[in-house]
């Protein structure tokens, strides 16, 4: 049975083979081949491209282009195997007359026809000549320059390559017209490389001054001709001949419109012609020897009818290309649906047969197909279990880290509390030097411990997620590694454990992310000393490799880790058998991670305590472009280091109370009451403070228009980068500035605020006196920005490209000032009115934007109208006074003396 149907299925390919076959059978009827000479260049490409035009009109023909790029040898090997290929018509366009000639007569021997193209040979063994009269485009440019100079010129005459039958005959036609004028100086040199100093054609422009014509057997020699003249001299007249006269950019037909050439001649290139001449010998039609194409003059009078000729050509054979294409697409797309009809008949006899088989085959083993049916069913049973299972405790983990991770966030806030007060009490003069203060420095050293706890468990989320990006910046390692060292020497002291650093390169510098290496460094120490007895070692050396890397080594003399378990330290949750001290497991894995990411490793050897050693190349050809940045902008260690004894000063003092008139004034938008309580007894002494819940922040904001903002992200009803944004946009609180206070330090929240304008982006938990320098420098530059407005106020203009909400206010509410400045009824409520905004809200926008309230500056704009007006001497004191709607010329002059320290009469006199 088995036999038979391999028979069947060979049989049925074979037919199926042999069915593709006959439709792949070749189809042309005729094969061309053409041997072109010279490539890159433009009318010859543009011959090529009309063969190709032609022989796509005719489905039967199968056209072949060589091209030997002035290489006779090659032309000559091309024509050869044209020949063994026995194509059906040979088409050449020769470079010499002599050289190809033996080709040509063994083609001829052979039976295969060859049409020659444009340049003529030494034989008439060829079956036609197609190509332009070259003695006619000689006569025709002799002619036009005889016309034009009434028979009384100089002319140069340019030759291409006259060892060619087209440069001989034109340069013969061209001198059978000008002699017959004996007033035209006639001098004939080759075309040479125009700017080498030997050129001919520039030592005849420096010897004759005075050349009215410039004859160039093709039009790239007449376009060069021409840039060379008029380098030499941009106002000469000569008039410039140039032959091709092909349509497009870089072609004579666009020079002569450009007016570059006076004229040139059309040198029809053969090419569709020729095709059309291998058809008809093809067909045993009787064909001319000779095949002549017509030429004419282009000149400024018929030079745009002929490019719009040509342009019309032009679109009618892309047109007709594009018919073709798509006439070749329907047809390659019928010929693969009849064959995929037929692999479908051809696979539906097969399945045919495969059915029948198989309910033979059924039949004979239905009863252990049923067997393992029961079987393949218990497994599929047991393996959705096991991914379900799989999935319950994936979506379970997903679970309890983002529940971690959103505890760890919530944490941030009251964390912010604990350390805040800690501060205060160690600042505070009361508990110093009592034992009070130990107790309250270790309530603050374990809250930085547990800082570092949730920020490592961030880390590890974030790491999961591949949510870190590299940010290395040019380190001295040796220094780096000292000032992590510095947080652990009292803890070392402490336990009079020797704690040393050795480093023969003390200038070695390597390409690190601080804040990430100071992360490893800490978790790699933490655990050296935690493993280390009292009285033991702690040694951090340095080494540089012969292989351009540096290892970083820290030994330890602890208890080490078992042999069989050193190859799992660096999983995530892991803790060694002999460990019995708390530990959250992820530390190293997260160091390992970090190094990694460093493009380094990190290693683990246990022999008498631990070691770990870290490997990371030197310079930074290893890293992106992306992960590299200033070395300025990296320069800080992360602030969260577990710091043993807090022996720190006060990094501010408290402020004596300033009068509430004197009190600049700070929103606080925050929906934890504890933190806002904090906030508001913190810096109570120093602003006046108002606090909001987020749920009206925007609408308190614009009503009391404070000087300070300080906001969370993570609010009751809209969150704070809505609330930033609606005030920034806002033009009555745009110039406020606004710090973020929040739990969230991801990469992305702290560039979303920055882009959305917010002045200050500090994370949870903070130190206040961090806080309250930012609020200080803030609004201290906010000062500088007001006094930039006071002392140029008068001179911003809209076209001053300041760039902000603040220019555009002060602008807009000049102009309306100036235009108001005449009516003696204008008021500040008439102001407020043009420019959208309340009374209040306009006195504390210019009150905060240029330090004096809005009755004295539209005085003060009053005052510098007036000044100009004075320096006229078309109106007096008492007309000026009067005309800017001051009540009275005494009490106009008392304005104008206090403004500008002296008297208006005094002003005026001045000038």
């Amino acid at each position: 049975m088995s036999r038979i149907y391999i028979i069947i299925i060979i049989v049925t390919f074979g037919y199926f083979l042999n069915s593709c076959d006959s439709i792949n059978k070749n189809e042309e009827s005729i094969s061309i081949g053409f041997s072109q000479i010279i490539k890159n260049d433009l009318w010859r490409s543009s011959m090529d491209h009309a063969m190709k035009v032609e022989a796509s009109l005719h489905p039967g023909v199968q056209l072949t282009i060589y091209n030997a790029d002035r290489n006779v040898k090659k032309q000559i090997e091309d024509i050869e195997k044209m020949i063994e290929q026995n194509m059906d018509v040979i088409i050449i366009a020769p470079y010499e007359s002599d050289s190809i000639i033996p080709v040509i007569e063994k083609a001829n021997r052979k039976g295969i026809p060859v049409i020659i193209v444009d340049r003529k040979v030494n034989t008439l063994n060829y079956t036609a000549f197609v190509g332009a009269d070259n003695v006619e485009v000689g006569k025709i440019a002799g002619k036009q320059i005889a016309s034009l100079s009434q028979g009384r010129a100089t002319v140069i005459e340019i030759r291409s390559e006259s060892v060619t039958s087209p440069g001989t005959e034109r340069s013969l036609g061209f001198k059978q017209i000008i002699d017959q004028y004996p007033d035209i100086h006639l001098i004939s040199i080759d075309a040479d490389d125009f700017n080498s100093r030997d050129s001919k054609y520039v030592k005849i422009l420096d010897s004759l001054p005075n050349i009215d014509y410039v004859f160039a057997f093709n039009d790239l020699i007449a376009y060069n001709a021409w840039k060379i003249s008029k380098k030499k001299n941009p106002n000469n007249k000569i008039k410039f001949i140039g032959v091709d006269g092909l349509n497009g950019p870089n072609g004579g037909l666009q020079y002569v419109k450009e007016g570059v050439l006076t004229s040139t001649i059309l040198y029809p290139t053969g090419g569709a012609e020729a095709i059309k001449l291998a058809l008809r010998i093809n067909n045993k039609e009787i064909v001319p020897k000779n095949n002549k194409l017509n030429t004419t003059l282009i000149d400024t009078l018929n030079a745009e009818i002929m490019s719009s000729q040509f342009d019309k050509i032009s679109l009618q054979q892309s047109d007709i290309e594009n018919q073709q294409n798509f006439i070749k697409d329907q047809l390659e797309r019928y010929s693969s649906q009849r064959n995929l009809l037929k692999i479908s008949i051809t696979l539906s006899i097969l399945l045919f047969l495969f059915a029948v088989h198989s309910i033979y085959s059924r039949i004979i083993i239905s009863r252990k197909k049923k067997e393992l049916e029961k079987t393949n069913e218990k497994v599929i049973s047991q393996r959705n279990e096991i991914e379900k299972f799989a999935e319950d405790l994936k979506q379970s983990n997903e679970i309890r880290l983002n529940f971690f991770t959103g505890l760890s966030h919530e944490f941030k806030t009251p964390l912010t509390l604990i350390m805040s007060y800690t501060e205060s009490l160690i600042e505070a003069d009361a508990i110093k030097g009592t034992k009070l203060i130990d107790e309250v420095k270790l309530i603050h050293k374990n809250s930085y411990r547990l800082l570092r706890l949730m920020n490592q468990l961030l880390d590890f989320r974030k790491m999961e997620e591949q949510k870190f990006v590299l940010r290395a910046s040019n380190t001295k390692i040796f220094d780096f590694t000292n000032e992590v060292m510095t947080n652990f020497k009292s803890e070392a002291t402490r336990r009079n454990i020797e704690f040393q650093l050795s480093c023969k390169n003390k200038n070695l510098e390597l390409f690190i992310d601080r804040s990430l290496m100071d992360k490893v460094y800490f978790n790699l120490l933490s655990n050296a000393f935690k493993f280390t007895p009292d009285n033991g070692k702690i040694n951090i050396s340095i080494v540089e490799s012969q292989d351009n890397t540096v290892k970083i080594s820290f030994k330890d003399s602890g208890i080490g880790i078992p042999e069989n378990e050193l190859s799992k330290v660096f999983n995530p949750f892991f803790r060694a058998s002999n460990n019995n001290k708390n530990s959250s497991g992820i530390g190293l894995h997260l160091s390992q991670e970090f190094v990694h990411l460093h493009h380094g490793k990190i290693e683990l050897k246990s022999k008498h305590g631990s070691e770990f050693v870290i490997t990371l190349l030197k310079g930074n050809s290893h890293l992106e472009s992306s992960e590299i940045i200033k070395t300025e902008e990296n320069q800080e260690l992360s602030s969260n280091l577990i710091i043993d004894n807090l022996d720190v000063e006060s990094d501010f003092h408290q402020v004596n109370s300033i009068s509430e008139s004197e009190k600049l004034s700070v929103l606080i938008i925050e929906d934890n009451n504890d933190l806002v309580t904090f906030l508001s007894s913190k810096l109570s002494n120093e602003y006046v403070v108002y606090t909001s819940d987020g749920s009206d922040a925007i609408e308190k904001a614009t009503e009391i228009v404070p000087d300070m903002i300080i906001c969370d992200i993570n609010l009751v009803d809209k969150d704070g980068f809505e609330i930033s944004t609606a005030l920034k946009k806002d033009l009555r609180s745009s110039h406020i500035p606004i710090v973020i206070l929040t739990a969230q330090s991801t990469k992305e929240s702290v560039l979303k605020g920055l882009q959305i304008g917010v002045d200050q982006y500090i994370t949870k938990p903070f130190s206040l006196s961090i806080l309250k320098q930012s609020i200080s420098s803030l609004l201290f530059n906010r000062e500088k920005l007001r006094y930039y407005y006071t002392n140029n106020i008068y001179r911003i203009e809209p076209e001053s490209g300041f760039g902000n909400q603040e220019q555009s206010f002060i602008t807009k509410m000049n102009d309306i000032i100036k235009l108001n400045v005449e009516n003696p009824k204008f008021s500040v409520e008439d102001l407020a009115d043009k420019m959208n905004v309340s009374r209040v809200q306009l006195y504390r926008k210019v009150k905060a934007i240029i330090g004096i309230n809005i009755s004295d500056h539209i005085n003060n704009v009053k005052l510098e109208k007036a000044a100009e007006l004075l320096k006229t001497n078309e109106m007096n004191i008492s007309e000026v006074a009067y005309s800017l709607g001051f009540s009275s010329p005494n009490y106009f002059s008392t304005a104008f003396k206090n403004k500008f320290g002296v008297s208006p009469k005094k002003f005026q006199s001045s000038i």
